[in-house]
């Protein structure tokens, strides 16, 4: 894999944790370049970008305990925010876990009430795919 493509995984995939890291950016800026098709570019950004939820998830399922601590990235006002957003749509609201603010955390409330993975990664997944490729189709539209 070339480096365009290892930085948009990598951005990605840190993006779907709590830091702050802007793979929407990396997205355009990659695909502007049009060396790689897009569907590549949004294969490569919806795996990293799901994966990177699956941390959060893993966090949900085996860390919550540890939800008190400093460390623990996830408020609790987060926490209860992300968890009410989770009761109210069910798990429907990860079709949305690429928003921000409210995406990471629904991702970690997820694992806390034990979604499986079967049911987490394709609703995470579909819904990660659809914002690149919105993303991807504006950059063909104006670079294409």
């Amino acid at each position: 894999m070339d480096s365009p493509l290892v930085l948009l995984f990598l951005s990605a995939f840190l993006a779907a944790t709590i830091l702050p890291v802007s793979s929407e950016v990396v997205l355009m800026t990659v695909a502007a370049d049009s060396v790689h098709p897009v569907w590549l570019l949004v294969a490569v950004a919806t795996l990293g970008n799901t994966l990177g939820s699956v941390v959060n998830w893993l966090l949900g399922r085996f860390f919550a305990h540890f939800s008190d601590r400093r460390w623990f990235p996830l408020s609790p006002e987060g926490h209860s925010r992300a968890s009410r957003w989770f009761q109210k749509y069910g798990i429907w609201s990860l079709l949305f876990a690429w928003l921000p603010i409210v995406g990471d955390p629904v991702a970690v409330v997820a694992g806390v009430f034990r979604v499986s993975l079967a049911v987490f990664i394709p609703l995470v997944a579909i819904g990660k795919a659809a914002r690149y490729l919105f993303l991807a189709g504006v950059v063909e539209s104006l670079w294409g």
